[in-house]
């Protein structure tokens, strides 16, 4: 396996494994898959950081009960990687259920021998 395949490859494991996280209340989980400067962007237009991010989570603002997240594509610049797919989700947000229809682009960073995200910016689909 190329060093491209293999870093495609564990993007979108990792990809996997933040939502799983996310939904299962993991939230240790997210947050070792993350860069401490993410900056994660919500389909609201609201920015929250991973410490704020986190609080909302754990605190019950954001409850995830179902996502699915197809990934359409993986660009990989050097020690970058732009990874373009769609965020479906069932969610609770702020005690309203919602149901979202995103386009996505997160952003992951090499730390070493891994990837960390450290961007996320969801887009309503029309």
């Amino acid at each position: 396996m190329s060093g491209a395949e293999k870093d495609e490859q564990a993007l979108r494991e990792l990809e996997d494994r933040r939502y799983a996280a996310i939904v299962a209340g993991d939230f240790a989980d997210f947050a070792a898959v993350c860069h401490p400067e993410l900056l994660y962007t919500h389909s609201t237009a609201v920015t929250d950081t991973l410490e704020s991010y986190l609080e909302k989570c754990r605190s019950g603002y954001y409850v995830y009960h179902r996502v699915d997240h197809p990934v359409h594509r993986i660009v990989v610049a050097g020690d970058t990687a732009l990874v373009l797919g769609e965020m479906n989700a069932d969610l609770t947000a702020d005690g309203v259920r919602k149901q979202l229809r995103n386009n996505a682009l997160a952003v992951w960073v090499r730390d070493g021998e891994t990837w960390k995200l450290i961007g996320y910016q969801p887009t309503p689909r029309p």
